[in-house]
């Protein structure tokens, strides 16, 4: 049998909500649009690469995500430094949109999934102001994080919108 990405109800719109729950929300919501963007295609539709010479594709980008998530939420705001990335190292950096494979989607998936789990237990109950340092020593707060991370989805959401429409045709918000 095929693994297929599960399809994915997106949540409500938070409307009215404190500061954190309302960025939390709108965060959750972006990383659930990502996931509806894949829901029901195939390991193989995954990895297509529709996009002239590009290397991207929705399993690249679901890659890309997952470290992305772990590298802010667990290493930065967390404070997890010994946290090793998933898909690229200093050697492969561009590891994450260059190799997956159909066979690894389902696994792909799963850290996805996981890391986003693992940035919602490091923010769980945390204020928007409690600080951390971004790279290079600059000091940010939870706010900042939870707005770069809403862009960092909405715009890789783009992406996914694209590739998908070439993948199987189907398009939408």
């Amino acid at each position: 049998m095929t693994w297929t990405t599960p399809e994915v109800q997106r949540p409500e719109r938070v409307s009215v909500a404190g500061e954190s729950a309302a960025l939390a929300a709108s965060l959750d919501f972006q990383r659930a649009t990502f996931l509806y963007k894949c829901g029901g295609l195939t390991g193989e539709q995954l990895a297509t690469r529709p996009v002239g010479r590009s290397t991207l594709s929705l399993l690249g980008l679901a890659r890309h995500l997952a470290d992305v998530e772990r590298w802010w939420f667990r290493n930065h705001f967390g404070g997890e430094k010994d946290v090793p990335w998933v898909f690229f190292t200093e050697d492969n950096l561009e590891g994450d949109f260059d190799d997956g494979t159909p066979e690894s989607a389902e696994g792909d998936f799963a850290v996805l999934h996981r890391e986003m789990e693992a940035a919602r237990a490091v923010t769980e109950g945390r204020s928007p102001d409690d600080t951390f340092h971004r790279p290079g020593g600059e000091l940010a707060d939870l706010r900042w994080l939870f707005l770069y991370m809403i862009e960092e989805y909405a715009r890789h959401n783009g992406h996914a919108d694209l590739v998908r429409e070439h993948v199987d045709g189907r398009t939408g918000d």
